[in-house]
């Protein structure tokens, strides 16, 4: 009888930690910008009660550069948010223990922009130019690439917008492809009259976004983080798959958050997401952060003095895609 309650108790201890999440408790989740399509997979995820129907009452934070999702997830205002693979990286080999538990971008979308007009065609014509960088969060690959090619430049803060570049008051500006890059087209500028610098294409191929929460609350509740990203990816899948329906829900946290936007614009967004989420010929699963892009990332930054050590990867990433597993989780 005493054996077979030991039994009973190493069980219950062994699977404790992967209990269902408790149901009805306030899930506080920020995306690191302004509400747009770069979301769609987690306002679908919401819209379509995907959170609800595993037990999560979500709550969607105001993101953008004014609510850093570094700090409200250390400050304990969020459970979960979405950061770039560097920022992360960067913040937990400086101590902060952030995890990753779900990789939602594979291929980097990041890029300097410059008009020609300005002498700017080639890396070594940016030399002491000014060049616009949104905050540190988003400034760690454009940081690697001045000194990937030993530039020194003029940092000046980028705003949400591209005014300021698009009235000449920065040589360069950062710029997401599926994003600021189309707006400066809809601004009425030729494509033709652009330099790109896609970051990428110069070696600094670092996957943007991804789902982060702290050590403490993955600990706390880990089938709550498995169950905010499986319903996440599901948002995802059904936004892909239902874009025009996916575009309504954009549009609606769009206007009521009075984002200067419109619906071709968010409809260029989420095709180009979908293009870096899921890529062509890709065979990387939906949600999944491989250990050597991951090496591949931490060490690039390493070498451009970035960070003065690689954190270890099986402490930094938790698979959440599938159900919580009991006695063999990082």
């Amino acid at each position: 009888m005493r054996k077979i309650l030991l039994f009973f108790l190493i069980a219950l201890l062994i699977n404790a930690s992967c209990l269902p999440a408790r149901a009805g408790e306030a899930v506080f989740f920020i995306p690191q910008w302004l509400p747009q399509a770069q979301f769609a997979g987690y306002y679908t995820a919401y819209e379509k009660g995907f959170y609800k129907a595993r037990g999560l009452e979500v709550k969607i934070l105001k993101g953008g550069p004014d609510f850093p999702v570094s700090e409200l997830l250390a400050d304990g205002q969020a459970d979960f948010g979405t950061m770039f693979l560097t920022t992360a990286i960067v913040k937990r080999a400086q101590g902060y223990k952030f995890i990753n538990i779900g990789q939602m971008v594979q291929r980097s979308a990041l890029m300097l922009v410059a008009k020609k007009s300005r002498g700017i065609k080639t890396p070594a014509d940016i030399q002491n130019q000014s060049v616009g960088l949104w905050g540190a969060e988003f400034a760690i690959q454009p940081l690697a690439f001045f000194r990937q090619h030993g530039l020194k430049v003029k940092i000046i803060p980028q705003s949400s917008t591209m005014n300021l570049f698009l009235r000449g008051g920065v040589a360069l500006a950062s710029a997401m492809w599926y994003n600021e890059y189309y707006q400066i087209i809809l601004a009425g500028v030729n494509p033709d009259e652009l330099t790109t610098f896609l970051l990428s294409d110069y070696g600094l191929k670092f996957p943007e976004d991804g789902i982060y929460c702290l050590e403490s609350t993955y600990q706390k509740d880990p089938q709550r983080a498995h169950n905010f990203v499986q319903a996440s990816l599901e948002g995802w899948q059904y936004a892909f798959s239902h874009p025009e329906e996916a575009l309504d829900i954009v549009m609606k946290y769009a206007n009521a958050a009075q984002v200067a936007t419109n619906r071709v614009h968010q409809g260029w967004m989420l095709a180009r997401m979908q293009d870096i989420i899921l890529p062509p010929g890709s065979k990387i699963p939906l949600g999944c952060l491989e250990e050597e892009t991951y090496l591949q990332v931490a060490r690039e930054l390493k070498k451009n003095g970035l960070i003065h050590m690689v954190p270890d990867f099986s402490r930094f990433h938790i698979d959440c895609r599938s159900n919580c597993r009991s006695g063999n989780e990082k």
